[in-house]
């Protein structure tokens, strides 16, 4: 029988090589492939482009590069977001948003809530305490406390809560600092369990924007990729309610526009955010709502952050985000657009953080002046975060 101890024993180590692979490796080698740079990145900045680009707040309202446990410290050769190519893109601001559920086998088209999540998994990889395996508000806690660790750590990235905060960022960077202020949202608030106190306790760690859905409905009630399309449910509602109490910007990027028009209906005055999109006028695909719906989230004084990816933009070079970016000016005002990127969120875009100016370049190809490229580029968000964050 030594023939047979020795198979086992061969099966035995193959199967512990892949345990190792799986926890090692695996992580990483689904960030390569979910999150690429491919396309056109569009000509290189001429020198008064970079000189323009050198003066502008570059803010980015949605990353899901926390997701994915790469040091993000580190410049990394995956991936499409990392603190040194924010540095060298020339960033001020970036929105980092924890991903907690996504449906197996999702789409822009339609989801069921109980569908098999895969984040789970990613999970497991990464070896993420147990309760983050069950718990989705202790999985965007984790990944809140990456971006709060790296900030810890980096004299170049801050973590921005109050008007205060901001205020002492742009002072910095005036006075020629290299500092990215960081902030915190969730994609979608399935991440408070059900319980309306999770919202504060989210408030706590530093969260200051709230995505209501992502791709299925939840308690709060119906997304764009959901099955019902419906609006908000009594406890969304009072969800909403609380998150307006606390200072919370409310994003609405994966939402029904039954729920876009009932979370306006319940906010009034406060604007709200779709942090990574594209304009269905521009680009029809069941992942942008209408121009109409679009139209009351910019009358109400929000803003809106288009996206870097093909399924947003309808083409895969920068010159597809340029036009996306010129087409949301002539429909609903410069003032209300800004970027959007969704990197490393399992998309592929022309463009990574280190190559932000090429973005500048190409709006200026697109015709816009240096006035609008610099409120799109970075100045409506600056301005949104102004007005709306906590004093503090």
């Amino acid at each position: 029988m030594t023939w047979l101890k020795s198979a086992l024993t061969v099966v035995s180590l193959l199967s512990c090589a892949l345990v190792a692979v799986f926890f090692l490796l695996g992580p990483q080698w689904v960030d390569r492939n979910a999150n690429q740079v491919l396309g056109d990145p569009g000509r290189a900045p001429t020198p008064e482009a970079r000189a323009l680009h050198a003066q502008l707040i570059v803010g980015d309202l949605h990353a899901d590069s926390a997701l994915w446990g790469k040091d993000l410290l580190k410049r990394n050769d995956w991936g499409q977001v990392d603190l040194p190519r924010l540095v060298e893109g020339g960033a001020a601001l970036q929105m980092f948003t924890a991903v907690t559920k996504s449906p197996r086998g999702q789409n822009y088209e339609q989801n069921a809530s109980d569908t098999a999540d895969n984040i789970t998994l990613l999970a497991m990889a990464q070896r993420w305490p147990a309760e983050a395996h069950d718990s989705l508000f202790a999985r965007a806690m984790l990944q809140a406390g990456r971006v709060q660790e790296a900030a810890e750590h980096s004299p170049q990235l801050t973590l921005i809560t109050t008007q205060a905060d901001l205020t002492e960022l742009l002072a910095r960077r005036g006075r020629g600092d290299s500092i990215v202020g960081a902030l915190l949202g969730t994609e979608g608030s399935h991440a408070i369990d059900g319980k309306l106190e999770n919202i504060g306790g989210l408030f706590g760690a530093g969260f200051r924007m709230m995505g209501l859905h992502h791709f299925f409905d939840n308690r709060l009630g119906g997304s764009l990729h959901g099955e019902s399309q419906a609006g908000l449910t009594p406890f969304g509602e009072q969800a909403v309610r609380a998150m307006q109490d606390k200072g919370i910007m409310i994003d609405v990027a994966h939402s029904s526009e039954a729920t876009v028009r009932d979370t306006l209906r319940i906010t009034g005055s406060d604007a709200l955010i779709v942090s990574h999109t594209g304009f269905n006028g521009h680009c029809p695909s069941p992942r942008n709502i209408s121009d109409e719906t679009m139209a009351l989230i910019t009358e109400a004084g929000g803003l809106i952050g288009v996206g870097f990816w093909s399924d947003v933009t309808c083409g895969e070079g920068v010159d597809a985000i340029a036009s996306a970016i010129r087409y949301g000016i002539d429909q609903f005002g410069v003032d209300h657009i800004a970027l959007g990127s969704d990197w490393d969120g399992s998309v592929t875009t022309p463009i990574d953080a280190s190559q932000l100016p090429h973005l500048t370049q190409a709006l200026l190809d697109a015709g816009l002046t240096q006035n609008e490229v610099r409120a799109v580029m970075g100045g409506n968000m600056a301005r949104f975060l102004a007005q709306h964050l906590p004093s503090n």
